[in-house]
């Protein structure tokens, strides 16, 4: 026979395990707030943190702060990578330096196809935007995503 006490433990364990799972799963899956900084500040935000296999994928890319940011491209150095840093998809574009004002933003749909042609797979990915140096800073931000079927 198990005791009532350890019973009643096991019982209490396992409620306050369970709510304690769906309180991190909801943290987990929180799109990134927008929180405008004094200075330099990049914010990637997509529209969601799970998305369906073929869902577009809707990524804002803001300038947070309050100096304008250079990118070394027309795509705002958007790359979206799997978790190990593999590259997935870079948007095709000129290799022309883009600014980024502060408080404008750029929005880009990735409709989840791979830079080869092929289908994204399920899983986990990383949307990264980076600037180029200027004037002694630059910054490198990244959101993750699921793709789920």
């Amino acid at each position: 026979m198990i005791p009532k006490g350890a019973a009643m433990f096991f019982l209490v364990g396992l409620v306050a395990a369970g709510f304690l799972g769906y309180y991190l799963s909801q943290i987990a899956n929180q799109v990134p707030t927008l929180v405008y900084k004094n200075g330099p500040s990049l914010t990637v935000i997509p529209d969601k943190i799970n998305y369906h296999l073929g869902e577009p994928v809707r990524i804002r890319i803001i300038n947070s702060g309050t100096i304008p940011l250079t990118f070394s491209d027309a795509s705002f150095g958007l790359k979206i990578t799997r978790l190990d840093g593999i590259l997935v998809y870079s948007p095709l574009s000129t290799q022309v330096v883009s600014k980024l004002d502060p408080k404008e933003e750029k929005t880009f749909i990735w409709d989840q196809t791979k830079s080869d042609g092929g289908k994204a797979y399920q899983g986990r990915y990383k949307i990264v935007s980076s600037t180029i140096e200027d004037g002694g800073v630059s910054l490198k931000k990244f959101v993750t995503i699921n793709l789920l079927k």
